[in-house]
């Protein structure tokens, strides 16, 4: 019977962790218009790479904290950008397509248009988009959680 109720404690403790933290709502690029009719609000646009070592640090740590994560989901529109994503993608009634740059190598249109600054892209880069999705800020280096936290607030 103490066995029984020991599992049963460690299960429900189990489940109340995995159940208590809540993500990120993600969105893709082609819903944003149709989003921005029904309930407008700020878009924030992380730009990445698979092999930034800063990005994967910043999905890690970041955007895993409780309160940038409430911030995000209740008060912007957050979407993901793998800048050498392949697929094309139809955003502000233009397609951005990727651009190869070499044999393996190559950049999203999208990336640049939306990450560069002074016409250089590094990564990671956060792009804070208004509700007419024009470009008001952007964040071209790793942002701990403390940083994040005073810039979502700033523009909110």
């Amino acid at each position: 019977m103490k066995c029984i109720l020991k599992i049963g404690l460690i299960l429900g403790s189990f489940f109340f962790y995995k159940t208590s933290f809540s993500q990120i709502k993600t969105y893709q690029f082609d819903q944003i218009e149709s989003l921005q009719k029904l309930e407008p609000k700020k878009c924030v646009v992380f730009i990445y790479t698979d092999w930034c070592k800063y990005c994967e640090m910043m999905k890690n740590t970041t955007f895993l904290n409780q309160t940038i994560i409430k911030e995000l989901n209740d008060n912007f529109y957050f979407i993901s950008l793998n800048a050498e994503e392949n697929e094309s993608i139809n955003f502000n009634g233009q397609t951005f397509e990727f651009k190869p740059t070499g044999p393996d190598t190559g950049v999203h249109e999208l990336a640049l248009e939306l990450g560069s600054i002074d016409n250089q892209l590094t990564f990671p880069t956060i792009c804070f988009l208004n509700k007419g999705n024009e470009i008001i800020y952007q964040l071209n280096q790793y942002a701990k959680t403390e940083e994040l936290i005073v810039i979502l607030n700033q523009l909110k």
